[in-house]
């Protein structure tokens, strides 16, 4: 989301990797936190990544900014925790009959990696669309009826496929305090709204991702006058319903910048990971 803070922000992009050690429901957070790193490049494209997903072994990443790029980058580590991120490709994302996407139609925020190709949700004209490959001109998919009416610099903020390939996604803004984000589904042709997410308060939905345990986590963030808040939760889905929530991270606020992005994955152990990236909004 392109949005003006109170906050100073770095010109780089901070990676932030934990790993998932997670109780039950009522346990307090017990994600292990293993690094940060900060990213810095001087592509003129480089900055404001709103959107991460990770190949299956974490080694790739794949992200999308808020002025309409899609970047490809190799991930090296140390002890679990990344020590460089080098980058391999950076690009305007096209559109569907053209090579470069039109201001205010430009701004992609989530992105996930399914069996047919990569996926892009915008909160500008909001919708999703799906790209063979980084370079290549978009497929525009059917949209819900309800994206035409979602607020403007507030929609379509996270994209999410399960391990069926169904594709999830939801607005940063439920429209209220009291009422939950409602939750996207494309299967095939066809857009339903099977669920909600509980809201709480302040926190807005900015990420999202099935992780290798089925469940879908979703990252949220609030601004205030002490600097960015975020956590994690996760969510047990059966039936079309949820069944389990979980607080999976949650730490103190103005501990970490603008996250906006998460990737849930497995290592080659099996433990959940789950990185994360802050959109610097392309300043210094």
């Amino acid at each position: 989301m392109r949005r003006r803070s109170v906050v100073a922000l770095r010109r780089a992009a901070w990676v932030l990797s934990v790993i998932a050690g997670i109780g039950g429901a009522q346990a307090a957070p017990t994600a292990q936190f293993l690094g940060q790193y900060t990213w810095t490049n001087a592509h003129p494209l480089f900055g404001g990544f709103s959107g991460i997903d990770l190949s299956d072994d974490g080694n790739t990443a794949y992200l999308v900014s808020d002025r309409g790029s899609i970047a490809v980058a190799a991930i090296t580590r140390v002890k679990g925790a990344v020590s460089a991120v080098q980058l391999q490709s950076l690009d305007r994302l096209k559109g569907v009959d053209s090579d470069r996407l039109a201001r205010f139609f430009d701004d992609a925020e989530g992105i996930a990696l399914g069996p047919d190709g990569i996926y892009v949700s915008f909160e500008s004209k909001h919708r999703v669309w799906r790209y063979a490959t980084p370079t290549s001109r978009a497929t525009a998919l059917p949209e819900h009826p309800d994206f035409a009416d979602m607020q403007n610099n507030s929609s379509l903020e996270a994209v999410a496929i399960d391990a069926s390939g169904a594709v999830y996604t939801l607005p940063e803004r439920s429209g209220a305090l009291d009422r939950p984000f409602p939750i996207y589904r494309l299967r095939g042709e066809t857009w339903d709204q099977p669920f909600a997410l509980r809201r709480d308060g302040d926190f807005l939905a900015v990420g999202a991702d099935f992780g290798p345990d089925g469940k879908l986590y979703l990252l949220e963030r609030d601004l205030g006058l002490f600097g960015f808040a975020s956590r994690v939760r996760r969510f047990t889905i059966q039936d079309d319903r949820i069944v389990d929530e979980e607080l999976v991270l949650a730490p103190p606020t103005g501990s970490y910048d603008n996250l906006e992005g998460i990737s849930v994955w497995a290592d080659s152990t099996g433990r959940t990971r789950i990185t994360m990236i802050s959109d610097n909004n392309f300043r210094v």
